[in-house]
């Protein structure tokens, strides 16, 4: 039988974020049982010297398919796979797990708790923060089996590097997965519904507007405008030239383009689309 299982964070009420987020409609129409985690009991294990309180309803499933949001992070700058698994653990060990240094516990929390498979909402994401206020509409969904390399993918993604967070390099350091590389097959899926109009792409955020005036957009696909603005926000300085984006720029020519339909620019990333992180390596 498939489970929604979650415990929502410290203070906060995870039957009513059920609620608000509209799942109880779905489960009265699938039949699938929806389980506050808070209301389970717990099993203590250990790896690598941390001692991790786990919900024993978590680890009792056969096959854990692990939900986050894409969002970067004020502490540890990504939360994505590897920190959402925090949820599967008691208050008190989600305060245990700060004064540990969060990194260390993170990565022994998923050398622990096993995912069977990733699915990362990237449809509205935040630049900076966790809890909201720079949202960034991205329109993807990403979707893969082992959450350090999912993770690493989407720390680029938001113009980092999987070094950048250090409980993503303690993973590798446990071996429980690899970072995403020139290696890692990529299958992208839906590709005519990711194009969207100028207008669109401009107001598909508050965040984009404050870099308006640095973007010379035609026709440009969400993903790539997303990676442009993320890449704008995590640099903090601005170019010396308009940065051109978008599938109107096919077979043109100029100073500073993003992605493949700016090939023929004297200086463009090359991507389809790029990641923030090489934009900002190349470009900024």
């Amino acid at each position: 039988m498939a489970l929604r299982i979650s415990g929502s964070a410290i203070g906060y009420d995870t039957n009513k974020a059920y609620a608000v987020a509209g799942y109880e409609p779905l489960q009265k129409r699938y039949g699938i049982p929806l389980i506050d985690l808070k209301n389970s009991s717990s099993k203590k294990l250990t790896h690598s010297g941390c001692s991790i309180d786990i919900y024993e309803k978590a680890l009792e499933t056969d096959f854990l398919i692990n939900v986050p949001v894409l969002k970067a992070h004020c502490q540890t700058r990504l939360t994505c796979n590897m920190k959402n698994l925090k949820g599967c653990i008691p208050e008190k060990d989600m305060r245990n797990f700060h004064a540990m240094g969060l990194h260390k516990p993170i990565a022994s929390l998923n050398a622990l708790l096993k995912t069977g498979y990733c699915v990362v909402d990237g449809i509205c994401g935040d630049l900076s923060f966790e809890e909201g206020g720079t949202p960034l509409t991205a329109n993807r969904v990403l979707v893969g089996q082992n959450p350090i390399t999912v993770d690493s993918f989407c720390a680029e993604l938001i113009g980092l590097k999987p070094n950048d967070i250090e409980y993503l390099s303690i993973a590798k350091r446990m071996e429980l997965g690899s970072y995403f590389s020139n290696e890692t097959q990529i299958v992208e899926l839906n590709t005519d519904m990711k194009r969207i109009n100028s207008e669109n792409s401009e107001r598909s955020s508050r965040i984009s507007e404050r870099y308006k005036g640095l973007i010379e957009e035609n026709s440009a696909c969400s993903v790539c405008y997303a990676a442009l603005i993320h890449a704008l926000h995590r640099c903090g300085r601005q170019p010396n030239e308009k940065i051109h984006i978008g599938q109107g720029f096919i077979n043109k020519t100029g100073k500073i383009g993003v992605g493949n339909c700016t090939r023929g620019f004297e200086k463009y990333v090359l991507g389809c689309p790029p990641s923030a992180a090489d934009i900002i390596k190349a470009l900024l």
